[in-house]
């Protein structure tokens, strides 16, 4: 497959063409260009923040822009292209229309399942066109918290270590927090291949260029990418570029909630989304707060993170309620999952799972600390028997690891506590279990069926 990107310019004006009839056009100038940001003036009286203009460099295609701040009668904008042309005195334009709309929404169909798109809807895979259905607001408000639905029946995820440990339900909402190098992109391209779901919304929000096509490719897979969407903005791009990945991701995910689906939301990641508003934010004059992040960032996370999970409860109960499970990768610096990003980010979703560099390095993949993750939903969809599974094997792990220093040095003699001696015995059986090749899908009543064989003894033998 070829990445066929089209120049931005042309895929921009696209983006934003629209059939509803115009006002008419009002122009401006640029007074000022500063690092990321163009100054205009002569449009406050008619423009909004989040609006988008059109600037005319002195040599090129037209640049578009979006206004992100005022000051006094200037409009602070960011461009989605990069600023070579445009300086003081260049026209800005923005079309008037009745509606007062003045940004183009996203036209998701159902026939942008197996495509790879931009930001703005337009293809990048090199298939032809996309169909279009009717344009969706990019910015839309959660539904309303009374009037959602509860979460659904358990979703089999076919990984084992996350069935067992972190059972989700559909509608959840989990954080994947992760260093860089521990194995978070295989691990959403598993769960793209192995989660029982109508449709999968993949987003790929500042991610390298050179991986995103072996991602597609190798990691999706021919299966995965049959009922997926693929939004991608690599790390090159503008900061709104990067910023919009998100909300086209939650835009097309709400397109097939609307429709009584179940949808499995993919963003990796979210920490990349934070830079980018960060980027936006200092660029128009916001003062660095908590380790240099605006305040508009925390402001903006849970807007976003809040319109995953149910939609509204259907008008009939014989109607199924679509729901959007979202799994949200947090880059975590240096390994710091304390860091603003990912502490704001936990206190916002149902739970949260903790890749370990350690666990990664002694060779068990998905390197999942199962000690330190946790789904809210776990107590009221597993049964008490399950419950109880999980929860003798979570304190066989507990107490291994405690204890295995000691037994390293022979400080442990067998015998001497009962409780020590099991852990020793079944932990290697349960680390067995929770390994799995990213071919490899285990249904979840199958892996509570191999975790009770486990824990009976250690004979037993594993696949």
């Amino acid at each position: 497959m070829m990445l066929a990107r089209s120049p931005l310019a042309a895929r921009l004006a696209a983006a934003m063409s629209a059939s509803r009839p115009s006002l008419g056009i009002v122009s401006g100038h640029v007074s000022a260009v500063s690092g990321l940001r163009v100054e205009a003036v002569g449009l406050s009286r008619h423009v909004v923040v989040g609006d988008r203009v059109t600037l005319k460099p002195r040599a090129g295609r037209p640049v578009v822009a979006e206004i992100v701040a005022f000051t006094g009668d200037r409009a602070q904008m960011l461009t989605f292209a990069p600023l070579a042309g445009l300086g003081p005195g260049c026209v800005a334009e923005i079309e008037l229309r009745p509606d007062g709309a003045r940004r183009s929404g996203l036209p998701v169909s159902d026939g942008w399942i197996g495509r790879v798109v931009d930001p703005l809807g337009m293809p990048l895979d090199g298939l032809g066109p996309l169909q279009a259905g009717p344009p969706r607001d990019l910015r839309a408000e959660p539904p309303l918290a009374t009037l959602r639905a509860r979460l659904g029946p358990r979703l089999d995820l076919g990984v084992r270590v996350l069935d067992l440990f972190t059972t989700c339900r559909d509608g959840q909402r989990l954080g994947l927090f992760a260093g860089s190098g521990v194995g978070k992109s295989t691990l959403l391209a598993m769960l793209a291949r192995h989660t029982e779901c109508d449709v999968v919304v993949l987003a790929l929000v500042g991610e390298r260029g050179r991986e995103v096509r072996e991602f597609i490719e190798d990691d999706l897979g021919p299966e995965g990418r049959a009922r997926t969407v693929t939004v991608v903005a690599t790390s090159d791009t503008p900061p709104l570029m990067r910023r919009e990945a998100a909300y086209a991701a939650l835009t097309i995910a709400e397109h097939f909630r609307d429709q009584g689906r179940s949808v499995l939301l993919l963003m990796d990641s979210v920490t990349r989304f934070c830079f980018a508003l960060r980027e936006i934010g200092l660029s128009a004059g916001e003062p660095p707060a908590t380790r240099g992040y605006p305040p508009s960032v925390f402001a903006e996370l849970p807007r976003l993170l809040e319109r995953a999970g149910p939609g509204l409860e259907p008008a009939s109960p014989e109607l199924r309620p679509g729901q959007i499970t979202g799994l949200f990768t947090v880059l975590v610096e240096g390994d710091d999952h304390n860091e603003p990003v990912a502490d704001a980010v936990r206190g916002i979703l149902d739970g949260h799972i903790i890749l370990d560099r350690q666990i990664g390095e002694f060779g068990r993949y998905p390197a999942v600390d199962v000690l330190r993750s946790l789904s809210r939903a776990v107590p009221g969809c597993n049964t008490p028997e399950e419950n109880a599974l999980t929860r003798r094997a979570r304190g066989i792990i507990a107490l291994n690891v405690e204890m295995a220093d000691l037994v390293r040095l022979g400080a442990y003699q067998q015998g001497s506590d009962p409780a020590v001696d099991e852990a020793i015995r079944l932990a290697p059986g349960i680390e067995a279990l929770l390994r799995q090749e990213r071919d490899e899908r285990t249904p979840r009543d199958e892996s509570f069926a191999q975790l009770r064989l486990v824990l009976a003894g250690p004979e037993t033998h594993l696949p």
